[in-house]
């Protein structure tokens, strides 16, 4: 049964304030990069994420964002030790040992559909993939918060991972693809469903770039791309219902369990296909 606006009785309404988490309808919201907020928390003058500044510095806003950008880097270097990887471009130890590998995967080491993602081919692919997780990394974590940002982020790797394993799987293939096209994808979705429907439509013309790239540029993992946005669109999709009530009052443990779902079936997934 749908709860009724606390400033109008008379009006149905599944969305709470992100703040108080009083029902309000759609004449008393006020969207936030951080959910709807009601005319008395926006007059609190809240403080509220609005951009990649803010006080306390990036990596107090976004740590995990942060971190994984660091695992990443290290495992760079990691490749470049190994005598390859990063600077020119060759395959290294570390990339044939924990890239991702079809007939590797069937034999037991489904390790490589996790660690394939902190992996990278090379400089441009490391640094392209890790500015755009910087970029959108620091506007999704504050506005999700961590566990759900992190949820996020490795169910849609490891839906690449699916991805690109359905599409070629006797291909190696590594990096961080799959999970940014995820983030990327989810930003665009809760945006919409937040009310930021600007932000939403840039996002979305950024997106279709990013695919045009994809379907037209060689060496880059469509299946991994394309599996990665995929999870990210209903990762996206499970959080914008639960912030509009269709998930019940405790809609947070019903989010994290819907994306653990959608890795835990990217991973059986991946492996039968493999």
């Amino acid at each position: 049964m749908a709860e009724t606006c606390y400033r109008h009785p008379d009006r149905e309404t599944r969305v709470s304030c992100s703040s108080c988490g009083r029902p309000i309808c759609p004449d008393c919201m006020t969207p936030t990069p951080v959910g709807m907020r009601c005319p008395e928390c926006m007059q609190q003058r809240t403080k509220v994420v609005r951009g990649v500044g803010g006080d306390g510095g990036g990596f107090g806003r976004a740590p995990a964002t942060f971190i994984l950008i660091g695992l990443n880097v290290i495992a760079y270097l990691i490749e470049i030790g190994a005598g390859g990887g990063g600077l020119r471009g060759t395959l290294s130890s570390i990339t044939v040992d924990f890239g991702l590998f079809g007939p590797l995967v069937a034999e037991g080491e489904w390790y490589r559909l996790l660690t394939s993602g902190f992996l990278h081919a090379g400089l441009f692919h490391l640094g392209f993939n890790m500015f755009a997780l910087f970029v959108i990394g620091q506007l999704l974590e504050p506005a999700l918060g961590r566990a759900r940002f992190l949820a996020l982020y490795f169910a849609s790797l490891l839906a690449g991972s699916f991805g690109a394993l359905l599409l070629d799987p006797n291909a190696l293939t590594v990096g961080a693809s799959g999970a940014i096209f995820g983030i990327f994808g989810a930003t665009m979705v809760i945006a919409r469903g937040r009310g930021m429907n600007q932000i939403a439509g840039q996002l979305g013309l950024l997106l279709i770039l990013n695919l045009a790239i994809t379907f037209t540029v060689s060496h880059i993992s469509v299946g991994g791309h394309l599996g990665g946005l995929a999870a990210g669109l209903l990762c996206a999709g499970a959080i914008v219902a639960g912030e509009r009530g269709y998930l019940g009052s405790r809609h947070f443990p019903a989010e994290m369990a819907i994306m653990t779902l959608i890795g835990f079936a990217s991973v059986v997934g991946a492996i039968a296909i493999a």
